[in-house]
């Protein structure tokens, strides 16, 4: 994959990251439970019958982890488009690394909770970032002659 194709798919992934993390922060007001709201009824296998998240703690832990992922997504912009193209190889490795620390143990806390389809849902976001990361170091990839 071409360092230009990775920073493309790269974007996209910290584009949806911040995205995830405006949603997350916007349940924190009970106007904006609804897509969260769905989302844990399908991750608990709660279909047609609510799991509560409008607990004032529970509010306050979705603003939280909302910001840290809205904080998130805009770093890895910032490494793509400002650290990428002048020290490629320092942010392929925090972008790898810095992604399979949040996988791990994100993982295993929804594997701890029950939230067993947080597990692939992980998955596919930790391959939407660590793979045109690791892909654009030329690793089985091809790289621009």
């Amino acid at each position: 994959m071409t360092s230009e194709t990775a920073s493309v798919w790269l974007k996209l992934a910290s584009l949806t990251v911040i995205a995830l993390g405006l949603i997350f922060a916007a349940a924190a007001h009970p106007a904006g439970q609804l897509p969260v709201g769905l989302l844990t009824d399908i991750v608990f296998f709660h279909l047609g019958h609510s799991v509560p998240i409008d607990a004032a703690p529970t509010r306050l832990f979705l603003a939280i982890g909302g910001g840290v992922m809205v904080g998130w997504g805009a770093m890895m912009w910032i490494l793509v488009t400002r650290l990428m193209p002048r020290e490629p190889a320092l942010a392929r490795l925090i972008l790898i690394e810095g992604t399979l620390a949040w996988f791990v143990v994100d993982s295993l806390g929804s594997l701890a909770s029950g939230g067993y389809l947080n597990i692939p849902l992980n998955t596919a976001l930790m391959l939407m970032i660590v793979a045109p990361a690791w892909l654009s170091s030329g690793k089985g990839a091809t790289s621009p002659a």
